[in-house]
């Protein structure tokens, strides 16, 4: 076992939690990557396995050298790290939680009306991944409005339904809550819900069961594993739930079944809750939470990203590692369909459209290779025979591909090639024509610099907005229609952006 100084043990630490234990696990257990437990590492060299952190793998694996994100001696520092013992993080409890929970403006202090006269509903949130910020851009003029402190590295983002509030949560487990009303907006309230975290969703159910809307938030919580119910007006924890237990499969005890991807039924006061290692889809009733009702569904392992069709009833997951899709009925809540795709499925949300030919259709990329694959949505209309499906496979420029997406007023799926091993590919997007999804797709070289990931549209499906993941960040943003630049955001403050979320198009699943 090789030995590492307390500063290079810890130096080490920082890179496995910043990019690796999300594939790997906080335990090294594996997910979407493989398992990097010392019995597994310590049958290589430490040459060996650092050549394969700087230099990536055809599964999927980025070059962590190769993109400029790691140096050769981090890559043989993080060979080393490996073959030593896991050490597991500390616990997190009501107590911690309670401890980290900031109310900077409670609601009674709060406007009564937005103090702006911006189109909200087309403002994008934007996460500056290493600078631990979310910027704000305004749609319209296209510029920077402001930045505002977040979480480590944030993972996604969320609105509440009414689109007044912005929810964070960093992969250090910090949310925060953000009011769009104020000028420039503001942090409102903020909460360490554990050591690492993925998703955050807020209650979007209106109906006969009660009236949730923006009453809750839930994080779905890698370390500990579990799930954190919140105030949606506050952020005050409420409920902590743990989801260790057995995978559904063989029975095995797991102690480390990660929450991943969280969507927020509008047909019933429910989060669908994914858990990675059992396999399990858990629907969550959030109508008594001192009386919990969970129903978990068996599924396969192991469940990361996903959305919903386009009728928001059904919804979709990627079994990453099992090259799979899964798809659940929110109205029956059972599993209706286990979906054989390609290598390691990576849909982020999907993105849903009317193919041609068959219809409806929901489509995934893929890590593992270069793969589209859109699966049949309509099993009791006129495309019914193509349902749950792989109806088509389109071809992008290379693997490696984290994100796609179109919108409803759009004939045209981007797709980026964020992980890829060619430069080449990790700086250009592939577009198809919806129209024509015979033809091969068109090629677009976004910039000379960095990684070119995740699309967003603006509210009215103009626009397509690029990031350039860079320490020197860009925006660029496309005309959809003719698939030219149209605007190129730089700015100091935009410090490896990545994800882009449109207030408009998140709060209605829009994708």
């Amino acid at each position: 076992m090789p030995s590492l100084a307390k500063e290079e043990f810890d130096h080490a630490k920082g890179i496995y939690f910043n990019r690796c234990g999300g594939c790997h696990g906080s335990l090294r257990k594996g997910a979407t990557g493989k398992p990097l437990t010392p019995d597994k590492t310590r049958t290589k060299t430490v040459e060996k396995l650092a050549d394969i952190i700087f230099n990536g793998t055809d599964a999927g694996m980025p070059g962590w050298g190769t993109t400029g994100t790691l140096s050769k001696d981090e890559a043989t520092l993080m060979a080393k790290f490996i073959q030593n013992e896991p050490v597991a993080p500390p616990e997190w409890n009501m107590k911690d939680m309670v401890a980290s929970w900031k109310l900077h403006v409670p609601p009674e202090q709060r406007p009564t009306k937005p103090m702006h006269k911006r189109n909200i509903d087309n403002l994008f949130a934007v996460i500056l991944r290493d600078a631990g910020k979310i910027g704000i851009i305004d749609g319209e003029t296209h510029k920077l409005w402001t930045t505002i402190n977040s979480g480590f590295a944030v993972h996604t983002l969320r609105y509440s339904h009414s689109g007044r509030y912005l929810y964070t949560i960093g992969r250090d487990a910090k949310a925060t809550m953000v009011d769009l009303w104020m000028d420039p907006p503001q942090t409102v309230a903020e909460v360490k819900t554990g050591i690492e975290a993925r998703s955050i969703d807020s209650s979007k159910y209106k109906g006969p069961k009660g009236d949730f809307l923006d009453k809750l938030a839930v994080v779905g919580n890698y370390w500990p594993p579990s799930y954190t119910i919140l105030d949606g007006q506050t952020l005050e924890p409420k409920k902590i739930v743990s989801t260790r237990g057995y995978t559904y499969d063989t029975n095995e005890y797991h102690p480390e079944p990660r929450v991943a991807a969280i969507v927020a039924s509008v047909f019933d006061p429910e989060w669908i809750l994914n858990v990675k290692e059992t396999g399990q889809i858990l629907l969550v009733d959030y109508s008594d939470i001192k009386n919990l009702k969970v129903t978990a569904i068996e599924a396969e392992r192991f469940l990361h990203d996903g959305g919903w069709d386009a009728s928001k009833r059904y919804f979709i997951v990627a079994a990453n590692m099992r090259d799979k899709l899964v798809a659940i009925d929110t109205k029956t809540k059972k599993l209706v369909a286990i979906i054989e795709v390609g290598s390691k499925p990576h849909p982020g949300r999907g993105a849903n459209f009317m193919d041609p030919k068959f219809g409806p259709v929901y489509a995934t990329t893929h890590l593992g290779e270069p793969l589209v694959a859109l699966i049949g949505t309509d099993p009791t209309g006129k495309y019914k025979a193509n349902a749950w499906k792989v109806v088509r496979k389109l071809k992008p420029m290379a693997e490696g591909e984290l994100f796609l997406k179109t919108h409803p007023k759009s004939s045209h799926l981007w797709v980026d090639h964020t992980l890829a091993k060619d430069v080449e590919a990790v700086r250009s997007i592939s577009v198809f024509d919806i129209k024509n999804l015979d033809a091969p797709p068109k090629i677009i070289k976004v910039g000379d610099r960095g990684r070119v990931v995740h699309m967003e549209y603006n509210k009215d499906g103009t626009e397509v907005w690029v990031s350039v993941w860079d320490k020197k960040g860009e925006i660029v943003i496309y005309d959809d229609k003719t698939m030219t630049e149209k605007a190129r955001l730089t700015d100091a403050e935009l410090v490896t952006p990545t994800g882009k979320f449109n207030v408009y198009n998140t709060r209605h699943d829009i994708y």
